[in-house]
């Protein structure tokens, strides 16, 4: 045990410099094979890769202080500096504040930072599935069945999650003040016009806090990966939602849940300054829809060049790599990101081969089949080889018939079945 593990195994307290420095360190022996006892625990948890990497040192490190993962290490380094730093401070909302996220990632920051009020999760991942316009309890027992099966959840539990969420969102009219946490993607711009569009009566104050970037983090994929120092940085930046706001989000609302992308495409080609990111979200959610040249949304097309690329590949590799770095705009969580791919590789004439079932599905490689290089390179259209229908928002994509399309000025086409 090191002199700076011991340190902080003593004191509660973890320096991250310090760490950071000996995962480097300790990178240097993986490599030349002197570090017998870790190489034989990473042996232990999936095959040695054949270069170790930093993230490898990392996870050992993050072990040796007893965290499951370095960013759960970084995590609690993060929360014991702020509170060192911030012995007193108190965010200024009132304990009848309701602060509302499309996921629990910021719940337990909030309370680290001295916020007050209470936070509610909506966590339906509109992005994902039917999300047509119907009658309210038509469509909570469509997403209910949906999120039942695509999660593997029993359907009673996913009824009564969906039940408790959208009735918790019935209330907001009720909080004095209700503030919206949310980043610039799909997921969570959907989850904010789907709040805004069902308010009847707005709550006295209405307040958004959302963020495409910050300052000195390079790559920025949520808020939920951000420290409580800087969520309580983020608080001041809040704005208050008017009535143009409101009637963008019920319009918005409307065209996404409508059987036709068109409305939907004419708001994101547009501006959207009462909500700026909106406008971009849609526009990447449009790319969900099949494209015209080979029937795959964006985020199937980079999974198959991904897989292309990079020679049989783990499914955790694959997401890796996509959501870190070649997706335009992160929105999918990895079980989301599962769910989408299981589609190419259950197909009755599937897009993926899938290797090794007996381990987690991060560890199992991946490649191409012989349709998969076929329509990855414009040979073919996977919606006329798809066997299951598919929903973005409120448009459904029968495989074999025609359907809306997208073309590469995303602009709705209607494709007839067969065509090229």
């Amino acid at each position: 045990m090191s002199s700076e593990h011991r340190s902080s195994a003593h004191s509660g307290h973890i320096n991250l410099e310090q760490q950071r420095k000996r995962a480097k360190e300790l990178l240097l022996r993986l490599k030349d094979g002197s570090a017998l006892a870790e190489l034989a625990l990473l042996a232990r948890q999936a095959p040695l890769p054949a270069v170790p990497r930093l993230a490898d040192a990392q996870w050992l490190i993050a072990r040796e202080h007893g965290f499951a993962s370095w960013p759960r290490l970084k995590a609690h380094a993060d929360a014991v500096d702020f509170a060192a730093r911030h012995p007193s401070f108190a965010a200024d909302d009132e304990a009848g504040t309701q602060h509302w996220r499309c996921g629990n990632d910021i719940a337990h920051s909030l309370q680290l930072a001295g916020f007050r009020g209470e936070f509610h999760m909506f966590a339906d991942p509109l992005c994902m599935g039917p999300a047509p316009e119907l009658p309210e309890a038509e469509f909570l027992a469509l997403r209910s069945a949906f999120v039942s099966s695509a999660f593997g959840m029993p359907i009673a539990d996913a009824q009564r999650r969906m039940q408790d969420e959208y009735r918790g969102l019935a209330r907001i009219g009720e909080a004095r003040r209700a503030v919206l946490w949310c980043d610039a993607d799909a997921y969570d711009q959907l989850f904010l016009i789907a709040v805004l569009a069902g308010l009847t009566t707005p709550p006295e104050k209405l307040e958004l806090i959302e963020v495409d970037r910050i300052p000195s983090v390079e790559r920025f994929i949520g808020i939920g990966q951000l420290a409580p120092d800087l969520l309580a940085w983020l608080w001041p930046q809040r704005r208050p939602l008017g009535a143009d706001a409101l009637a963008l989000a019920r319009r918005a609302w409307k065209a996404y849940r409508a059987p036709s992308p068109e409305a939907w495409a004419e708001i994101a080609a547009g501006e959207t300054p009462s909500l700026p990111f909106l406008a971009p979200a849609l526009r990447r959610q449009l790319l969900e829809l099949p494209s015209l040249r080979d029937g795959l949304s964006l985020t199937e097309r980079l999974v198959l060049q991904i897989v292309d690329e990079l020679g049989r590949p783990t499914l955790g590799q694959v997401f890796a790599e996509s959501h870190g770095h070649r997706e335009p705009l992160p929105f999918l969580g990895d079980l989301m990101f599962h769910v989408l791919v299981r589609a190419l590789i259950d197909a009755p004439a599937p897009l993926l081969r899938e290797f090794d079932a007996h381990l987690d599905w991060p560890r199992r490689p991946l490649e191409l089949t012989a349709l998969g290089r076929r329509i990855l390179a414009g040979e073919a259209c996977w919606t006329d080889h798809a066997a299951a229908a598919r929903w973005v928002g409120g448009v459904r994509i029968e495989p074999g018939r025609p359907h809306w399309a997208i073309d590469e000025r995303l602009v709705p086409r209607w494709r007839s079945s067969g065509a090229r």
